[in-house]
Order: C-alpha cells, then sequence, then structure tokens
C-alpha cells in the first residue's frame, strides 16, 4: 500500500538515517605516513594535508615527536609504531617498555592532546626473507607493551597489535583451504589468542600488486576489482579479485584457530606508480579507486561482509626508502614527494578528488644534464652514472617505468640531475669532470619529470635506503644498452 503524505516523508526519514547510520559504521580511511624521504615535507604541511583531504586515521612506523606534535588536537587517530630492531630490547626489559610508553604514547595523549589508538608492535616480523629473526621477541614484546599501556591507565583506550605481511597464512587452492604458515603456526595463534584476550585487532598488510610483479603468468585483472572473467567459487562463495581472496584466507585461518570474531585491520593496501612495468599511474588508479569504492560502500568480502577497517599504502612517495623488494618500493605514494597528487582518487570525504599540499617552496627552476658536447664514450660516464645513481634515487629509470623511454643521453642527465636536486642544487652537485652542465630549459620529456627539490632542512639525509651494488650495475648496465 502506498504511503501518503507525511507517510512519504517518514519513510524517506527512516531510509536517509539508515545510510547515515551506515556511513557511520563506515569509519573513514587511514592512510600510512612513511617518512624515509631525503626531503620530508614539515609535519604540519603534512597533517594539514591530511585534514584537507579528510583522512581520520594515519599510521606511522614510529613515534617520532615533531609528527606527534603536528597531530596535536588535529581529530586525526593514531596508530603508533614500533621498529623491529627494538623487539628484542623491548621483549627483555619491561622497563624498557614502560619506558618507551610513558615516552612515545602517554605524554601524547595526556598533555599533547594526541588520539593514539593503537600501537604497532613491529613491522611484518615474520617475512619469509627474515629467517626468523624476530620469531623470539615479537610475542614477548607485544605482551610487555600491553602491561605497560595497562600500568601507565591505558590499557582500554590504546591497543597493541602487530602489522603482519600476508604471508603468514596459506591456502593450498581457495579461501576454505586457509591456515597459519606452518613454520609459525604455533607462534601465530599464541599472539592471536594474546590479542583476542586483550580486545586488540589483527592487522594485515595485502598487496595484490606483489601477486602480479612476483608472478608472470598472474592474470592482471584478478588483481583489480573490475574486469575478472574467471571468478574463483569457493563453495558459493564467488571471488573475483585477489584482495577479497586473499582477506579471507586470513578469515578462515582465524575461524579455524577459535577466533572466528578476531575483528581485522588491514594495514596497508595500494598500488606503486613506477619502478616497474606493472606500477604505473594507470593501474594504480585503476585498483585504489576499485578498492575506495567497495570501502566507501561497506561491501565487505563474502566471508565478512560489511564495513571494512583499512588504512591505504601510502601517503607521500619515499626516496630513501630500500628497494631490495623492487625498484617501485619508492613509489607508493598517492601524492610525490612535494604532495602534488598524482591521481584523481575519491577516498569518500567531502573532496572531490585528492588536494595537494600547500605552501611548498621549491628551490631554483634549474637541472644538471649531461653536456650536449659530451661524449658517450668517455671513460668518467660509468662510474659518474653509478655514483649519482648510488646516491640519489634513478628507479623511475627501466623497462616500461615512466622514464623507461629516454634515449642514453637521458639516462645519464636523469641521474646526474637526481644526484643534483637530493644534494639541495649546490655547485659541486653538478660537476662529473667534464659531463655536467647546469641549464634553465626542463629537461623533462613526456611523462619521465625531471623533479626540482623542494627547500627543507634536511640536506645531507639521503643515504638510508641507497642501491645496492647489484641494482647500480644494472642502471648503468640499462644506460648503456642504448648506445
Amino acid at each position: 500500500m502506498e504511503l501518503m503524505g507525511g507517510g512519504k516523508f517518514k519513510g524517506c526519514f527512516v531510509f536517509v538515517f539508515f545510510v547515515a547510520l551506515l556511513v557511520g559504521l563506515v569509519s573513514g580511511i587511514g592512510v600510512n605516513w612513511g617518512t624515509q624521504l631525503s626531503h620530508p615535507l614539515p609535519a604540519s604541511t603534512v597533517v594539514k594535508m591530511l585534514r584537507d583531504n579528510g583522512f581520520q586515521k594515519v599510521k606511522l612506523f614510529d613515534a617520532d615527536p615533531d609528527i606527534l606534535s603536528g597531530l596535536k588536537k588535529s581529530g586525526i587517530q593514531v596508530m603508533v609504531g614500533i621498529p623491529n630492531d627494538m623487539l628484542y630490547t623491548l621483549a627483555n626489559s619491561m622497563q624498557a617498555a614502560e619506558k618507551w610508553v610513558s615516552k612515545n604514547v602517554s605524554a601524547h595523549v595526556s598533555s599533547g592532546g594526541v588520539d593514539i589508538r593503537y600501537v604497532a608492535v613491529g613491522n611484518e616480523p615474520f617475512l619469509s626473507t627474515y629467517n626468523g629473526t624476530f620469531e623470539a621477541t615479537t610475542l614477548p614484546a607485544l605482551q610487555n607493551i600491553q602491561s605497560a599501556l595497562v600500568k601507565a591507565g591505558l590499557g582500554n583506550q590504546v591497543k597493541v597489535t602487530v602489522p603482519l605481511n600476508a604471508d603468514v597464512y596459506q591456502s593450498a587452492q581457495m579461501p576454505s583451504d586457509g591456515d597459519f604458515r606452518q613454520d609459525i603456526h604455533d607462534l601465530m595463534v599464541q599472539i592471536v589468542k594474546f590479542l583476542s584476550q586483550n580486545n586488540a585487532p589483527f592487522t594485515v598488510n595485502i598487496y595484490p600488486f606483489i601477486s602480479l610483479y612476483s608472478d608472470a603468468n598472474f592474470p592482471v585483472d584478478y588483481a583489480f576489482f573490475n574486469g575478472f572473467q574467471s571468478p574463483i567459487n569457493d563453495n558459493g562463495r564467488i571471488y573475483d579479485n585477489v584482495f577479497d581472496a586473499n582477506y579471507d584466507t586470513l578469515v578462515w585461518a582465524l575461524q579455524k584457530n577459535g577466533f572466528a570474531n578476531m575483528p581485522i585491520i588491514v594495514g596497508e593496501v595500494g598500488w606503486p606508480t613506477d619502478g616497474d612495468r606493472n606500477a604505473n599511474l594507470q593501474y594504480a588508479q585503476r585498483f585504489n579507486q576499485g578498492f575506495m569504492s567497495r570501502y566507501i560502500a561497506g561491501k565487505g568480502t563474502p566471508m565478512r561482509p560489511g564495513p571494512m577497517d583499512a588504512y591505504l599504502f601510502s601517503l607521500i612517495d619515499e626516496d630513501s626508502k630500500s628497494i631490495q623488494p623492487g625498484n617501485f618500493e619508492r613509489h607508493w605514494g598517492l601524492f610525490y614527494y612535494d604532495g602534488q597528487p598524482k591521481y584523481q582518487l575519491n577516498i569518500g570525504s567531502r573532496t572531490n578528488g585528492l588536494v595537494a599540499a600547500t605552501g611548498v617552496a621549491y628551490l631554483a627552476k634549474k637541472w644538471c644534464i649531461l653536456k650536449p658536447s659530451a661524449n658517450l664514450n668517455d671513460d668518467q660516464v660509468a662510474p659518474s652514472v653509478a655514483y649519482a645513481c648510488q646516491n640519489a634515487d634513478c628507479t623511475s629509470l627501466g623497462y616500461q617505468t615512466s622514464c623507461g623511454g629516454l634515449d642514453a643521453r637521458g639516462n645519464i642527465s636523469y641521474a646526474f640531475n637526481s644526484y643534483y636536486q637530493v644534494n639541495d642544487q649546490i655547485d659541486s652537485a653538478c660537476r662529473f669532470p667534464g659531463l655536467s652542465v647546469v641549464t634553465d630549459k626542463d629537461p623533462s620529456s613526456g611523462d619521465c619529470k625531471f623533479r626540482i627539490m623542494i627547500q627543507t632542512d634536511s640536506a645531507g639525509l639521503y643515504g638510508n635506503g641507497r642501491i645496492g651494488s647489484l641494482r647500480i650495475v644494472l642502471l648503468v648496465f640499462l644506460f648503456f644498452s642504448l648506445l
């Protein structure tokens, strides 16, 4: 029967109320704020950028006091982090754990007005590439930090968690086959039990890009949220993307071990934009918008329908990160190094797209390039390029990367300019013997941008993520393969 007059209004009100309730259940998206940059933006600039874009949560990899001060009274929920190299100390000293909590949590929560919700104990400590280095210390460190939070009166306000890579669980074929990795199964159950006892969440990092990167036969469309024509049927549950399948493999692992209702946080999810043939702006926009559309709608997965808790990875490119996993590691940002958005992305905030950082100051519009008169056969070319790339970021050079179309002269110029900019355009940074010259003509070509560095107080900080010698050799080989 059709409602009349006020009945229609009442029905409309109920619908609007339901939608508002649903939106309330879908907490705003979070984002990871990494700081491995040669020239980081000021914390105040980044916090304003977070607020301008409507990010409601931020995940940190340490507890930098300047960043936490910048987050004071920002209205942004914070997850602070404990690096893996601190786990041994915190596992073996309750006093160290109490001191860490006092300095990095209590001081900021009680008097600083920072809304700290979680402490991330370690970061992917059980990666198989670590060969068990942190297996004996992660749980004791977790327990000590929890005890320290309780002693500080923060046990109900701040929860512990351990961000884990998705390789801690596995499946023979279907998500329903999921269980924890055999070599750490008992340890994982102990950790999950401890988290459950303390009403703390399980945090997992899921990267469909890595599935595509590590397997040449992986179906490309299965890495995204649209276009896959051969979905997997797992006892009536349909999977048309690898994210859902991966997430539900974890759900099954938890369920099989007695923790069916364990809350899950997706600590990292995203797509890089450079450094690999599958890392580009188009794929990154496709993946992140696909994820955000589902996130905003509160769609969830076949095993866990409904709203999800997640943090995008990451906020800004980090040119000092280690590239041991691959050249793409420095290009996960939604924003470039200077806070400029890479592409349009609707994250469900009050804006229609990403909002750039404001008040960013740049160095002069000048670049260091290979002299037009320089001879490519000069014996100084190879060592000069190797030196530049060892001490700056050359990861945009490579097969089907943003600068993959440059010729040999362009490659060399890119390397020289990267070194010049990371050293704040000092004159001595463009004195490659008889090879380089400073120009005021932008050498950028197509998608390949020769950057101009921003003004910061961080000169000389580059080098924490230097390229390994093997990768330098490969880059130099790339340059001269075009001769």
